[in-house]
């Protein structure tokens, strides 16, 4: 019992599995299996333990193994006999299936909201940076300037995917299997598409051993909560170099950071360092279960009890990540001096210079080996690069002008680029993304 039982974490769909349960109950009443007066009252047994479960009164037995058979057995409490009907053309299969969906269609949602939250606090800090701009990397090494507006919405715009992810998701787990039966439906003149209305689900099983054996729906689930957590992940690893004194970049509220027990000054991203470290839990739920389902013969086996655990946990850590991320982005203090000294070094105009030359008829190659040769003379003679390009010919004063705090930044003009003319334009296209993704949320 111990090892099989699985009421220590399943107990959440409580509320799931008293829904479907009434669909199942009046479905059986409509269709003439069950007599009136019995569905009624098997339905009012149900709505008993469903308010036991509100207010905290439901009491467990010893030989609840499950959720399922928890309700079932207080259902049989209260209404006797009759109650034993529920489970009249139903099995415990296609019951724990259309529970489960039940949940993941609410959830993933919900979850889908919370991504949608972060989006807001990113576009909002995004708008309230104006013009402030800071190094923009590869490999981690300072390449060009970019506003802080745009790298802000960077993130978001991966999380508006994340968000089309997990409503795709939910739009394909929107099928009630109820009324699959244990594998192979029943011999009773039940209607599953009765239940399936009932429910609000889209659309009903059309193959009743996939119904009960299908577990894609928390496999995907779980790929795009991973993915949401790897982008948090990225988030996170960032706030983490960038409240460092090495970059100075943004500064952290003190709700959310916390001490050292031991070292007094220290002020460290605890929410940015679990929001990455949470990462590699999210991955192991989800390819733990991929290996789980790899070798499942049709249709139910036990080992389908192993979808719940990961799943559930996935939901509450990147719910949790993306609340405590929000919070923490809103809440932080950018450090925009230091942004644009970093962002201002002489290096970082070394792309203009080339784009100067090429606008001036210079193929990019050639452009590109003649910068690379002034920069390369300016570390090997500690010259200020500026200075060899105001002495070059085919450069000169006009190309030297290209040093000047924030020239480089606002010359970044293309669409989609980190100048200030693409943000605008970019700021109006994620609103409008937004908007589409919210429209589509159940």
């Amino acid at each position: 019992m111990a090892f099989t039982a699985s009421i220590g974490f399943d107990a959440r769909l409580w509320r799931d599995d008293i829904a479907g349960s009434i669909a199942h109950a009046q479905m059986l009443g409509a269709s003439g299996v069950l007599p009136v007066g019995e569905t009624e009252a098997i339905v009012a047994a149900l709505r008993q333990a469903e308010s036991e479960f509100a207010s905290g009164a439901f009491v467990f037995a010893p030989s609840d193994e499950d959720i399922h058979t928890a309700i079932e057995r207080r259902v049989t409490e209260i209404a006797g006999a009759t109650g034993a009907k529920l489970h009249t053309a139903r099995s415990r299969n296609d019951q724990v299936a259309t529970a489960l969906r039940l949940f993941a269609k609410r959830e993933l949602a919900a979850t889908a909201r919370n991504v949608l939250a972060l989006v807001d606090v990113l576009d909002r800090r995004a708008a309230d940076a104006g013009d402030a701009y800071l190094p923009g990397y590869t490999h981690l090494q300072r390449a060009q300037p970019v506003l802080l507006s745009h790298h802000l919405r960077a993130h978001a715009w991966a999380f508006t995917r994340d968000v089309d992810r997990l409503l795709d998701a939910v739009a394909r787990l929107d099928v009630s299997p109820l009324g699959a039966g244990a594998l192979a439906g029943t011999s009773l003149p039940t209607n599953p598409g009765d239940a399936q209305k009932r429910l609000g689900f889209a659309g009903v099983f059309a193959n009743s051993l996939d119904a009960v054996s299908d577990r894609d729906f928390i496999a995907e689930g779980l790929f795009a909560l991973a993915m949401i957590g790897v982008h948090l992940s990225r988030v996170g690893e960032e706030w983490v170099l960038w409240t460092t004194e090495e970059f100075g970049f943004a500064t952290l509220s003190d709700r959310h950071a916390t001490g050292s027990s031991m070292l007094p000054q220290k002020k460290n991203a605890d929410i940015a360092e679990l929001a990455r470290g949470k990462a590699g839990r999210l991955i192991g739920n989800l390819t733990g279960l991929l290996a789980t389902l790899k070798g499942l013969p049709l249709a139910y086996n036990r080992d389908l009890q192993e979808d719940k655990e990961p799943f559930f946990d996935s939901l509450d850590q990147v719910n949790r990540g993306l609340v405590a991320v929000s919070e923490m982005v809103a809440a932080a203090t950018f450090n925009v001096r230091a942004m644009r000294e970093a962002a201002d070094s002489p290096a970082a105009v070394a792309t203009d210079l080339a784009e100067w030359l090429v606008a001036r008829g210079m193929p990019f190659r050639q452009a590109h080996a003649k910068v690379g040769d002034l920069v390369a003379r300016s570390i090997a003679n500690a010259t200020p690069l500026v200075d060899l390009v105001q002495k070059d010919e085919q450069l000169g004063a006009d190309a030297a002008a290209l040093f000047a705090p924030g020239v480089a930044v606002r010359r970044r003009a293309s669409h989609g680029a980190a100048g200030p003319d693409a943000a605008r334009a970019q700021h109006d296209e994620l609103r409008r993304v937004v908007d589409a993704l919210q429209s589509r949320l159940p």
